[in-house]
Formats: structure tokens, sequence, C-alpha cells
């Protein structure tokens, strides 16, 4: 191939893979909206009550199950699967998939059916501070959504081997299909069957879900046919995968398990109020993340080697620098303007003045784990450019620890407040450790051009925040009682935002942060490839 038709080629890749990851941008974004809808549709008629916590108890057992194994498998299959697929190697792709599909099934129906027999007991352990009424509830919410293990292992899997296929659209649209049957069955069902309707409309999305990757497999000239050829090589380079993402699974599992079981021995509805509190936190990471990953992320993995690591600290800190840009203002308005936000997002229906109160104290607590999270994005990334994922199981293990130790005694004593403030430190600690650690072993990253960056943008931040809360105190005062609530809320996160944005730009360009002039390059660049695309 000569040098010109190989730079056309990498053009072409590199064009396909932007209008990929646009159209995955674009079809998270609308899946998370209507995930909002769902969850706003859900408190309007159950409000945050002790049935939604029971039904979000269930969820965790069937994780127990699922989210140790179907998740670990299916990032597993992509880099064996993506190879064949390149290789042009039909028959190993199918071999790989098949068998697969099918052993993970065989596991998770068994796992399934123990679970569903010692439902009762694991309740009991997972949420030790329920009555006798809810308990029961939740034991028989768990049984029923346990149907559903099978349906999302089979369409986590077809769906990484979509991915591996290059083919995104039917894998990134089944979250909105899950949703919408969620919303009908809230909207629609709940108030006529109770919570029950929730639970059967998660079983009946998934199966939707799972019939949405149908065409695909069809297209990819594959075979749902069980098979169990264990020793096929590729079979076991999955498996050898799969231990340590089981590992990673367990501890993301273990935090929330543990911060819904303390959540029990408080007030009725804490553990949904710190569910919604979390939703409304980590949208922001979610969307914005994900948005900005498109354009600053896909070099990373050729920038790991000794000659570029250079470049890779440069990355590193830009990334950081223009995340943090982004996400810090949000941060600011969350800690400052839980109440009218929430009010807002949900104030409606069932959801009462109790249950902003709870979920506002959730949101403000949970507000700055948002940093936390935007640095510990990129170092993963980094972390990955380099071979390292030692480092990110220990620091992982190590944030999970804190989180524990947090709950047990934070969220013991000081309820919602305690529990997200425990979630929040453990991301914090995570993002920091993992920066040192890349650092010391790697030298992937300039330490101290991030606290720098912290600094400027940390201080940034705290002046937007107290411009917020002055705006929000004078707005309240001002602000006639007799309007409608919602009204009322959509004016005051206005006015906090507006005040916020204002103080937050102003000081960032008076102490000349580096990372706003690179989160403008980002933009026109994001504007660039998208006209291309």
């Amino acid at each position: 191939m000569s040098r010109r038709a190989g730079a056309t080629l990498g053009v072409s890749r590199r064009a396909g893979l932007a209008r990929s990851a646009i159209l995955l941008i674009s079809l998270a974004g609308v899946s998370q909206l209507l995930g909002f809808v769902r969850d706003a549709v859900i408190v309007a008629v159950f409000g945050i009550s002790a049935q939604v916590d029971a039904y979000l108890v269930a969820q965790g057992v069937m994780n127990l199950v699922l989210g140790l194994i179907a998740g670990a498998v299916a990032k597993a299959l992509v880099p064996t699967v993506s190879r064949s697929v390149d290789a042009g190697d039909t028959a190993k792709t199918r071999r790989v998939v098949q068998t697969v599909l099918t052993a993970t099934i065989l596991i998770l129906v068994a796992g399934s059916a123990l679970m569903y027999v010692a439902a009762r007991q694991v309740v009991a352990v997972l949420s030790p501070g329920f009555d006798s009424e809810t308990a029961h509830l939740a034991v028989k919410l768990t049984r029923i959504v346990l149907v559903a293990t099978v349906f999302i292992a089979g369409t986590n899997i077809l769906a990484a081997a979509a991915q591996a296929h290059r083919r995104f659209a039917w894998s990134g649209s089944q979250g909105i299909s899950f949703n919408l049957v969620m919303i009908a069955a809230a909207g629609w069902f709940g108030g006529h069957f109770g919570i029950e309707a929730l639970a059967v409309g998660f079983v009946v999305g998934s199966a939707v879900r799972l019939a949405l990757q149908l065409p695909v497999v069809r297209q990819m000239g594959l075979t749902l046919r069980p098979a169990l050829r264990l020793r096929d090589p590729g079979v076991r380079e999955v498996a050898a995968l799969v231990p340590a993402l089981i590992v990673s699974s367990a501890i993301t599992n273990v935090n929330t398990l543990v911060d819904r079981a303390v959540g029990s021995t408080h007030d009725e509805g804490t553990i949904a109020a710190l569910n919604l509190g979390w939703r409304v936190v980590t949208l922001a990471d979610t969307l914005l993340v994900a948005a900005f990953a498109a354009v600053l992320f896909p070099a990373f993995s050729v920038l790991g080697g000794i000659e570029s690591r250079q470049e890779l600290r440069r990355a590193t800190a830009k990334s950081v620098g223009v995340l943090l840009v982004v996400i810090c203002p949000i941060v600011a308005i969350l800690t400052v303007a839980s109440t009218p936000v929430v009010k807002l997002l949900f104030g409606r229906g069932a959801f009462d003045g109790r249950a902003v109160s709870m979920t506002a104290l959730a949101v403000s607590a949970y507000a700055v784990a948002l940093i936390g999270l935007a640095i510990r994005n990129v170092m993963a990334r980094t972390s990955l450019a380099v071979g390292d994922s030692r480092s990110l199981v220990t620091t992982a293990a190590c944030a999970m620890v804190i989180n524990v130790i947090g709950d047990l005694t934070l969220g013991l004593k000081f309820g919602i407040v305690g529990l997200a403030a425990s979630t929040s430190a453990s991301v914090l600690f995570a993002g920091v450790m993992l920066s040192i650690l890349l650092a010391r072993r790697h030298n992937a990253v300039d330490l101290s051009s991030l606290g720098r960056t912290l600094a400027a943008i940390g201080s940034a931040t705290a002046c937007a925040a107290v411009a917020a809360w002055g705006a929000l105190r004078l707005w309240t005062s001002f602000w006639p009682q007799s309007q409608p609530g919602w009204l009322s809320a959509l004016a005051a996160t206005a006015v906090a935002t507006t005040a916020c944005l204002l103080t937050f730009l102003t000081v960032v360009a008076l102490l000349r942060v580096p990372a706003a002039r690179h989160l403008q390059e980002t933009l026109l660049m994001l504007l660039r490839r998208t006209g291309r695309s």
C-alpha cells in the first residue's frame, strides 16, 4: 500500500471513529435524559418511600449475580472479537460469541436460581434496617427482577460483539427503549398495581433491549446457537481478562450495597434520595466527559511509549484542565442551589417538600465527587495507555475501603449527608491516588502542574459558589411567594447559575488559567470534527 493510500485510509478511519463517537454521545444523551424523565415519573407516582427503597434493594440483589459476571464478560469480549473481525475470521468470531454467550447464561441461570431461593436471607443482610413489611416487599420484587438477569446478560454480550464489528447504533439505543418501557410502567400502571409494576416493567424493558440486538446480530452473520467450545483460544483469551474485570465490578457493587444497607437503618426514603442525588450529580459526568472524550482521549492509546511520555503528560494535563473548567461551575451550582435544582427536576406529584429536602442534601454532599470523577476518568485512560491496570485495581480497592469505613461511621451517625460525603471522599481519593501512582511509577503525570491547575480552578469555584449563594439569597428575599413552585425553582436556578458562571469565568480570566484556552481549542476541534463527519 502506498503512503498516500495509507494516509487516506487513516483519515477515513478517524472520520469513522468520529462519526461513531458522535452517534454514541447523542444516543447516550437521549438515554440519560429519558432516564431523568423515568426517575421523575417514578418519584411523582411513589415519592421517596419505603416502596422505592425496597425496589432499589431488589435491583442491588440482582446485581450481585449480574454485575459481577455479565458486565465483566462483555468488556472482556471486545478485544478478542475486534481482532478476529479485523482479520476477517468470521468463524472464530462466531465460535467465541456463541460460547461466551452460552457459558454466561448457564452461569447466570444457576446464580439467579440460587438467589431466588435465598432472596429472604440476602435481603435481610443487604437491608438490615427494613421493617418486616418492607423486607417482604423487597424479597417479592427481587424474585421478579431476577428474571431480567438473562436478558441483560445477553444484551450486554451482543452489544459488545456489535461494537467490535463497528456497529454502534443498535447497542447505543438500547437504553432509550428500556427507559420508555419504564416510564410507561410507572406512569400508566404504577398507580393501579403499585411498585410491582416497576419490577415487571424492568423485566419487560430488559427483554425489549435484547430484542433490539437481534437485527444487528443477523447483519453480522452471527447465529445464536448454543455452543461450549471452552478450549477455543479466543474463548480462553476472554476468560483470562474476566477475573480482573470482576474485581473492578465487585468493588463498585460493594460500595452501592453498603450505602443502601446503612441507608436502610435511617428514615424511609433515604435510599431513594441517595439514588436520585447521585443520578443528578453524575449526569454531568456522563454527558460532558463523554462529549470531550471524543476529542481529547483517542490519542492516548498511541502515547504510552517511553519516547512519547512527555506528550502523554501534556495530553493528561490538558484533559484534566479542560474537564475541570467544564465541571467545577456545575459543582458550585449543585452545592449551593441544590434545593431549587431538585425541585425543578422532580418536584411534582408525590415528591413533596420532605422528598425535596432529603434529595437536595444528597445532591449537595455528592457534588464535589464530580471533581474526583473527572480526574479519575482521565487518569484511568493514562494508566491504560502505559499498560498499568494494577494501579487501577489498587486505587479502586483503597477507595472502596474509605467508602465503607465512611458509611459505617459518618453514614450511621449523619444519615444522607454522611453516606454521600463518604462516597465523595472515596472518589476524590481515587483520583488523587491514581495521579500520584502514575507520576511515581511511570512519570506520566506532572503533579506540580496538576496542583497549580486544581488551586486556580478551585479558587474560581469557591468564588463562584459564594456569588451563587449570595444571588440566591437576594433573589429569594424579593421573589413573591405566591408564584407556582416550578416557576420559583426555575427562576432561582437561573439566577444562581448566571451568578456562578459570570463569577467563575471572570476569576479564571483574571488568573489566566491555561485550561480555559484549551477548552476553547477543544470546542473548536469538536465543532470541526462534527462538521467533517
